[in-house]
């Protein structure tokens, strides 16, 4: 499930900072304008392209590489630390919907990267500092910082455009979902977007919509991945047992109906005479 784009929608999308940027930081220079629809193709355009090795230093001064994330789909998105409003949003919308993801398909099942794309200003302290401050405490949630040449590699690559201007940066609001081989699987859009459009397509990989059962855990994981349903009311997950229910009915009502068929078959060729 992927938000709807357009023109209107791209200027919703799109994560422009709305306050100046933190005081005492030297603005970048403006450059030529935002255009969201060459960001919005730009972005669509990476879908199922295979992410290439990158190598980043987390929060922590520890190296990190991309290749550390295969075997399970990830969720990267970039932000700087410097705005104000939309990137801070982002991550906060992020977090609420991680914490319903990872009840509904698994604590371990994902694994989550944010990348400072401000190389100037988003160093390691920083982003650990970004991280604290919107409460953010998952060990499944790495932050990292880059150099300028990692940085232009892959937002190419994820098709993320970002264009200086006074107030920052203009950009769009993107979350980008990979599968466990990192191929690029999803993008999610807005810096507020519902649960559904990030579990979604984390259930589709992680339960395996494409994939024939062939063993006992796949068809459980088949099971998980069409009866865990999004309940609006409560704003989780859960397992919806009704389809289990109906099946039991019907088999029921057809057991009835058999034995009542039967009954009279029975009855009907006892009445028969003999001759």
């Amino acid at each position: 499930m992927a938000a709807p784009v357009g023109r209107v929608g791209a200027w919703v999308l799109m994560a422009c900072c709305l306050f100046p940027a933190i005081p005492g930081l030297a603005a970048p220079p403006a450059t030529t304008g935002f255009d969201p629809d060459r960001a919005l193709q730009e972005s669509q355009a990476s879908l199922g392209r295979t992410l290439s090795g990158y190598e980043f230093r987390d929060a922590s001064l520890r190296p990190l590489t991309l290749s550390e994330f295969r075997g399970r789909p990830l969720l990267i998105n970039l932000v700087y630390t410097s705005c104000a409003f939309a990137c801070p949003l982002v991550i906060e919308t992020l977090a609420d919907s991680i914490d319903i993801a990872r009840d509904a398909v698994g604590g371990d099942s994902f694994q989550v990267l944010t990348v400072g794309f401000d190389t100037r200003m988003d160093t390691p302290e920083r982003m650990r500092e970004f991280a604290a401050n919107h409460g953010i405490r998952d060990d499944g949630w790495r932050f990292a910082s880059a150099e300028p040449e990692t940085i232009a590699r892959l937002s190419k690559d994820l098709g993320f455009l970002f264009v200086p201007s006074a107030k920052g940066f203009d950009h769009i609001a993107q979350t980008t979902v990979v599968d466990a081989d990192g191929v690029i699987y999803r993008q999610v859009y807005g810096a507020m977007f519902d649960p559904p459009f990030l579990v979604e397509p984390l259930k589709d990989l992680v339960f395996g919509r494409e994939s024939v059962p062939t063993s006992y855990e796949g068809l459980i994981n088949r099971i998980r991945l069409f009866c865990t349903i999004y309940d609006p009311w409560s704003g989780r997950y859960r397992f919806d047992y009704s389809p289990f229910i109906g099946i039991a009915v019907g088999v029921g009502a057809l057991g009835t109906l058999g034995f009542v068929v039967a009954r009279g078959w029975l009855r009907h060729h006892r009445r028969r005479p003999r001759t």
